[in-house]
Order: C-alpha cells, then sequence, then structure tokens
C-alpha cells in the first residue's frame, strides 16, 4: 500500500486486524526486518492490526529531493500516522535508528500511544559520542561461514552478529539482506554523514515521563549502538522493561529469539491489560 505525503510516497504492509502496531525499521534495510521478528508473535495471538512501513530512501519509498534532516522523517511520520492512523491510539515499534525515530513520536505524539518497544535503539545519534563495549564473538560457525560468499560474510558480520551460524544466517538472508540490496545508497551515504542525521531538539528532554507500558531491548554485546546510553531513558519510561540480553549484539532479535519473543509477548499483554482497564 502506498500513502502520499506531498511527492512522497511510503510505502507500507499491513497485517491483521484490531489494535495498531506500527512498526519503524532501521537503517540500510526495509520493513522486512520488522516483519521477521514481530509477525511470529502474533502467531498465536490475534486482535492486532500490524503496519509495517519503508522508510525514504530504502525499501520501496523513494527519498524525495527536499528530505535532508531527520526532523523532516518524523514530521512525514507523523503526517503518515494522521493519514493511516487518524483516530487510533497505537503501539509503536522501533528497531535500530527506527528507535531513535519511535522516541520522536513519544515526544510528538504521547496521547497517541499505548505504548512502546524499542530494540536496540539508537541512543545517540553520533557515532562518536556513544558508549561501546567491546565487540565480543561467541559462536562463529566456521566450516558454514566458509560455504557463503566473502561479500556476504562481510555485509553479516558488519551488522555485529556475536552469534553467527546457520540458523542466524538464514533470517539475516531473510529479513536483511532484501533490504539492503533496495535502499538508495547515494541518500543513505549523503543523510547518515550529515549533520541531519541528529534530531535540531533533544528527543528525550520529555515534558513528563511516558506513563503507558513499554520494554527497551539491548544487547550486552551490542558494538554497534552499545547498551550503557538506554540507561539513560530509565526516568522517561515510568512502567518500561529495561532489558539488557547477554549473548546478544545488534541483532538481539534472532541471537536471543525465545527471550525476545516472551518479553515483545508479555509487552503485548500488558498494553491489552491497560486498554480492557
Amino acid at each position: 500500500m502506498i500513502c502520499e505525503i506531498g511527492d512522497l510516497s511510503i510505502y507500507y504492509e499491513t497485517r491483521g486486524e484490531g489494535t495498531p502496531l506500527l512498526a519503524i525499521h532501521g537503517f540500510y534495510v526495509d520493513h522486512q526486518v520488522m516483519t521477521g521478528c514481530i509477525e511470529p508473535i502474533f502467531s498465536r495471538r490475534s486482535g492486532w492490526k500490524r503496519i509495517y512501513i519503508d522508510l525514504p530512501g530504502m525499501g520501496r519509498t523513494r527519498a524525495p529531493s527536499w528530505l535532508h534532516n531527520v526532523d523532516q522523517m518524523l514530521d512525514a511520520i507523523i503526517e503518515f500516522c494522521e493519514n493511516v492512523l487518524p483516530d487510533d491510539q497505537f503501539l509503536i515499534a522501533g528497531e535500530s535508528y527506527g528507535g531513535y525515530l519511535a522516541r520522536g513520536l513519544v515526544r510528538s505524539l504521547p496521547e497517541r500511544l499505548n505504548g512502546a518497544l524499542l530494540i536496540c535503539p539508537v541512543i545517540i545519534a553520533d557515532r562518536t559520542q556513544r558508549d561501546l563495549p567491546t565487540r565480543r564473538v561467541f559462536v562463529k560457525d566456521e566450516p558454514f561461514l566458509a560455504s557463503i560468499a566473502p561479500s556476504e560474510q562481510k555485509s553479516w558480520l558488519e551488522r555485529a552478529l556475536v552469534v553467527q551460524d546457520k540458523q542466524r544466517w538464514d533470517r539475516f538472508a531473510q529479513d536483511i539482506i532484501p533490504g539492503m540490496n533496495a535502499n538508495d545508497e547515494a541518500f543513505i551515504k549523503r543523510f547518515e554523514t550529515s549533520p541531519g542525521y541528529s534530531f535540531s531538539f533533544d528527543v528525550d528532554q520529555l515534558p513528563r515521563p511516558f506513563d503507558r507500558p513499554a520494554l527497551i531491548l539491548v544487547g550486552r554485546q551490542d558494538a554497534f549502538v552499545g547498551y550503557r546510553d538506554s540507561l539513560k531513558l530509565i526516568a522517561n519510561y515510568s512502567r518500561g522493561t529495561f532489558a539488557i540480553l547477554d549473548r546478544a549484539g545488534h541483532g538481539l532479535e534472532v541471537e536471543q529469539e525465545t527471550v525476545f519473543n516472551c518479553l515483545v509477548d508479555e509487552l503485548i499483554d500488558r498494553v491489552e491489560e491497560v486498554q480492557r482497564s
């Protein structure tokens, strides 16, 4: 489906019916990274309409010439919400840079949200200012890795996975590679190296704590966005569960899939409990 916002045509897909969940992926990829981790949750529960978007310059959404900074990208997402979800409260889910954008919605539209899920969120956009752990790989299936083309190995390792085996490769090939192959490389490079990659305001300066159920998941070995910076958000999410998962890097949804599914399932239980009250 397409949502037209001026000359910006945002591609999105929907699954199911019921309470909306808006999923925002990170940089370099597309909506499939979110369908890959969220859809299994709803194989055993109903009552939710999942909405997966492709950000500008990624997947099937072309980047317009006027889009130069994340403030504009957030404005486009807010307008998308006004068009596609005009009257509904919804659960926001964001992965990596999508977690940065999701916090923009927490700041801008708190009354519209009934919960928040942040997966390996970018806390500090400036990479030089992030508090990062030393990278560590726990599982490296060398015989299997030898069967993968060096170029594909490189792209996989650049995701900073700390568990590298066939099971994780299969998920990577399904959820990540299609989006990496579809993005607008010129736009991506221009956008992420510009001052506009960071919000012009403090996205985590909230007028009051977000008082709806939230789940913030980070990998203890995530050498891309880190985990310690996320602890600065604790006061902002008065009903937030903060989980730092060991043996998990920037792909914790596949490296610790069982724990991930359990915690997300529990978040949805909490959101549904608030809806019933």
